[in-house]
């Protein structure tokens, strides 16, 4: 019997890769293309899958948001460090990093000047990061995963 969770967490991974190759036209679109790698998904679960992750509606199609301010090289740089990025309700992210890495991810984040970013806490191997929204705080998901994604591929 599949595992929901595990399932719109595929869902949310192949979107986030489809996405990074460039906008999905329609909803609709994003169903096909899912159902041609095998997910099953209706339009309503893509609409929600595109709001969890922090895709923006543009004349071009849904997209993930670039950020003006940064291009994420200072969280790329501290990438290996990360081990998981988890929200913890609407409004606060909780990253943890390897044993004695949280400052340092948490100067990586402040340096970022992500504007979807109150502020943070390091402490040893976690760092709580703040939004102002659960909007902003998968936008700012959203980010973090590219910047780790991009680093990976160096």
């Amino acid at each position: 019997m599949p595992n929901p969770i595990n399932e719109q967490s595929d869902r949310h991974k192949l979107i986030r890769e489809l996405l990074q190759r460039g906008p999905i036209l329609t909803q609709q679109s994003l169903v096909a293309e899912l159902d041609v790698r095998g997910l099953t998904a209706t339009q309503s679960s893509i609409s929600r899958d595109l709001r969890e992750i922090g895709a923006i509606k543009t004349a071009h199609g849904y997209e993930l948001p670039q950020s003006s301010q940064s291009s994420g090289k200072e969280v790329e740089a501290v990438a290996g460090f990360l081990r998981a990025v988890t929200p913890a309700g609407p409004h606060l992210l909780v990253i943890h990093t390897a044993i004695g890495a949280a400052q340092r991810v948490a100067l990586a984040l402040d340096r970022s000047n992500w504007p979807e970013m109150i502020g943070n806490i390091g402490g040893d191997d976690t760092v709580f990061v703040a939004t102002d929204s659960a909007s902003e705080q998968n936008i700012l998901t959203s980010k973090i995963e590219r910047a780790v994604a991009r680093a990976s591929t160096r």
